[in-house]
């Protein structure tokens, strides 16, 4: 055999071998055939655990912020009862929100009404006694105070943005169980019918009671609401409430934040009043006056029963629009004035009005 035969017998070999190694990749691995590369993920252990979704990460900034709240009151003995002698201790409970370092807490107003002592639980298990700065009645709020140093205050943005869809979680420590965390969607924004004043956040996030006061936090852990209440119905005979499951409130953050500081700085949270109820209309734009309080504001105004309101200071009153005109008033400083056009019989009157305080 020449040299130049060995020559290309050196060559051909590792060609004929590659091939052959090709050919069994092209079988035994299909993405070569597919052009999509090499996937190497065989290689790997079979039993690898997919990463999951989680909102851990947002309730650990949260969570810690949430406290349980327990309001005892203590009930005079009935001098009728031969346990007269005996006083009984009863023990409200629900759940509060640390909102800054200075140790104010936003929690509802019926969890510490009528309480002569309230217990806040943190949850690095400290017991702390609070104290009562105010509460509101037409938003169920209230304000405590505790002297503690390292809070942990609820991560906070000053406009929410809260959208329908949008998926939210509720801390709070339902029937004493501890912390507990629901989820759920912004099912949607409105006032349902519960309150003139301002719109409440409806969620399907389950409440139970002990969630009163708690948050209302967004998928970053963000405070977007205070949990307020379950919907509640009667049965047929009238009598009993029964929790609709589902349809459950909280109130908007910048609101109770509102309310917080104003009752920080003053006690108390005053709105603006006008002194009159009405419809809004359907078939066309007024709200119609069905009750005039005596010697109220729009009373001395001249304000009529049956006159069908149409403005208050320009902005238009009927629909959707009627829940923000009154709801313009309640945020009116008391002592101000407003212009109210009024149709009275097919005759615009238009009356000016001096606006009175609705304290809380």
């Amino acid at each position: 055999m020449s040299a130049l035969q060995r020559f290309f017998i050196a060559i051909l070999k590792p060609i004929i071998l590659g091939l052959t190694v090709a050919a069994i990749l092209l079988i035994f691995i299909p993405e070569f055939r597919q052009g999509s590369g090499l996937n190497v993920d065989w290689l790997k252990q079979q039993n690898d655990i997919p990463e999951r979704l989680t909102y851990h990460e947002a309730l650990s900034r949260s969570a810690p912020a949430v406290v349980n709240i327990y309001g005892i009151s203590i009930d005079n003995p009935n001098p009728n009862s031969i346990f007269r002698n005996r006083s009984t201790e009863r023990a409200n409970l629900g759940s509060g929100v640390i909102m800054n370092g200075d140790g104010y807490l936003l929690t509802c107003y019926h969890v510490i009404k009528d309480a002569d002592t309230i217990y806040v639980r943190l949850q690095d298990s400290r017991t702390l006694e609070a104290q009562i700065v105010g509460f509101d009645v037409i938003t169920d709020l209230a304000v405590l105070k505790v002297n503690a140093d390292d809070l942990h205050i609820i991560p906070q943005v000053p406009n929410t943005g809260i959208r329908v869809g949008d998926v939210v979680m509720a801390i709070g420590n339902p029937l004493d169980l501890g912390q507990t965390i629901t989820q759920g969607i912004v099912s949607r924004i409105s006032r349902n019918g519960l309150a003139n004043y301002f719109d409440f956040i409806q969620t399907d996030a389950v409440l139970n009671p002990g969630n009163s006061g708690g948050a209302l936090v967004d998928s970053n852990g963000y405070l977007v609401g205070i949990t307020n209440a379950n919907f509640k119905t009667r049965n047929t005979t009238g009598r009993v409430l029964t929790t609709v499951d589902g349809i459950n409130f909280a109130v908007p953050y910048e609101l109770a934040k509102r309310v917080m500081e104003e009752i920080i700085v003053s006690g108390t949270v005053t709105r603006g009043e006008l002194g009159f109820d009405g419809n809004a209309l359907l078939e066309r734009k007024g709200f119609l006056i069905t009750r005039i309080e005596r010697d109220g504001p729009a009373d001395i105004a001249g304000l009529r029963l049956n006159d069908i309101l149409l403005s208050i200071n320009n902005t238009e009153v009927g629909g959707e629009d009627a829940a923000k005109a009154l709801a313009m008033v309640a945020d009116t400083t008391p002592g101000s004035l407003l212009t109210l056009v009024v149709d009275r019989g097919d005759q615009l009157v238009t009356l000016t009005v001096v606006v009175g305080a609705k304290a809380s």
